[in-house]
């Protein structure tokens, strides 16, 4: 099992209120890490967890207009989407929270089993209020699955082995992104778009069991009783939800100018004041500042905010461009993505076995986002005579270098995070993507509509740039000495 010491044997100071039982973990002589057999089963139960979470986020995509239909709800109809990127994302760091101080398979079999029975709640929803509710509490479970999974494989590998076991990660995004459209079209053209709820059912439960004997050897790590910082919390996730509200409707059902959105900035600013004033003075704050201060963790959340706004807006212009543009169909603009996503799983995996041989993740890092700057200006300059051949091309440069750079990011951020923090920084990470992913699509589609796809590529190349900035300015953490 893992378990961290500090440098020189002396151990960190524990934070305030922090449980006396995790101390006693933290200070165990002898941590042991599982070795590759050990490790596999628990890498296949937090996969499928990821690809349950994943798929859900993809499939329904399709079925949003049949599902508005019926429900009567094509004014919102957005927000079928949304409310599950809503409370998804602000409940990301909360379970990651929640999961230093009990442990992640206590937390996160609630989570897959409130997933499925929101799940099924959906199958049957017969309103548009029904269906947004329990969509939202989808979101809370998908959330709880993610956060979870990624936190629970820094328990038990090496951090010099990060990197090898996130091709499983990548993975399940890559089969998520290209299956689940085409399994939602399908399902829903010959089924009903209430099959795409219904088949969460067995995969849930086989998830649920498969996960639960995958992780029964995770620490508990706080036996007694323990404080919830449950206002910082709260807090923590109004000021999410005010934040990704403007930035999801801001252009769409008000204009950025008008008065709801600034009566959404505003409450942002005072909740997020609000915020940081709970966790100073909390004793067991839900989102401890200090990790903060750790300057390669404040890089890596910078970095992956930056490096997925560009990402997911250069993701969501791309099918664009081949129906608009080039004229193609649906199928064949999501056929013609299959390369890109192909390049993203491959090159994740390399990018973890090139960072495992030379202990280190920032070359590799910079290396990606250069590869990420590069596909993007090349996409920028795609006309109506470009080739699709060579649009392709561009595309696997491009998909290369954020299958790359991603994974590499979380490692360096949980090899950094002291031991206590690990979930929290994960929690972090996932939140400050979502947010970057949210803010990327929405100034991507609104830079494509005003200014047209070379402007918008552009634009993402910008936040490109801007990555490599903070990646060339962040401490290269050894992972031979990472805790």
């Amino acid at each position: 099992m893992q378990f961290a010491v500090a440098k020189n044997g002396v151990l960190p100071d524990r934070p305030p209120g922090y449980p006396k039982a995790m101390s006693a973990i933290l200070s165990d002589p002898a941590p042991r890490y599982l070795t590759h057999p050990e490790i596999l089963p628990v890498v296949r139960g937090v996969a499928l967890c990821i690809l349950l979470s994943a798929l859900d986020q993809t499939i329904v995509v399709p079925a949003v207009p049949a599902m508005a239909a019926q429900l009567h709800g094509h004014q919102h109809l957005a927000w079928i989407v949304t409310a599950y990127l809503l409370t998804g994302t602000a409940a990301t760091p909360v379970f990651g929270k929640l999961s230093d101080i009990y442990g992640r398979r206590r937390l996160l079999q609630p989570a897959i089993i409130l997933f499925v029975l929101a799940s099924l709640g959906c199958a049957i929803a017969q309103t548009l209020p029904q269906m947004l509710l329990l969509r939202a509490l989808q979101g809370v479970g998908g959330a709880g699955l993610i956060t979870l999974a990624q936190t629970a494989m820094a328990d038990v590998i090496p951090p010099r082995e990060r990197g090898r076991y996130q091709i499983y990660m990548s993975g399940m995004w890559g089969i998520a992104s290209l299956g689940g459209p085409i399994l939602g079209g399908i399902l829903t053209d010959f089924v009903s778009w209430r099959a795409i709820f219904w088949i969460n059912l067995p995969l849930g439960f086989a998830t649920f069991i498969i996960s639960s004997r995958a992780l029964r050897h995770l620490p508990v790590h706080a036996a007694g009783s323990v404080k919830i910082d449950y206002a910082g919390a709260a807090l923590l996730m109004a000021t999410i939800t005010a934040a990704l509200m403007l930035i999801s409707s801001g252009g769409e059902d008000f204009g950025w100018f008008s008065r709801d959105a600034a009566w959404l900035a505003g409450a942002g600013v005072v909740f997020l004041a609000l915020t940081v004033l709970q966790e100073m003075r909390a004793a067991a704050p839900m989102l401890p500042l200090h990790i903060f201060a750790n300057k390669i963790v404040l890089g890596g959340l910078a970095l992956s905010f930056t490096n997925t706004l560009c990402t997911f807006g250069a993701t969501l212009l791309l099918p664009l461009y081949f129906q608009f543009i080039l004229h193609t169909n649906a199928a064949i603009s999501g056929l013609c993505s299959t390369p890109f996503m192909l390049a993203f799983v491959v090159m994740s995996y390399a990018g973890g076995q090139i960072s495992r041989r030379i202990g280190r993740t920032k070359p590799t890092m910079l290396a990606a986002l250069f590869l990420c700057l590069a596909g993007l200006c090349l996409l920028a300059s795609m006309g109506e005579s470009t080739p699709i051949a060579l649009c392709l091309i561009f595309m696997v440069i491009l998909g290369g270098g954020i299958g790359l750079v991603q994974p590499n990011i979380t490692v360096a951020i949980q090899n950094a995070a002291a031991r206590p923090d690990v979930g929290i920084a994960t929690g972090c990470m996932l939140l400050f993507r979502a947010i970057g992913g949210a803010t990327g699509a929405t100034l991507a589609g609104t830079i494509m509509l005003h200014h047209g796809f070379p402007a918008a590529f552009l634009a993402c190349a910008a936040f490109a740039l801007a990555a490599i900035g903070i990646a060339a300015t962040m401490q290269d953490l050894s992972l031979r000495s990472a805790n």
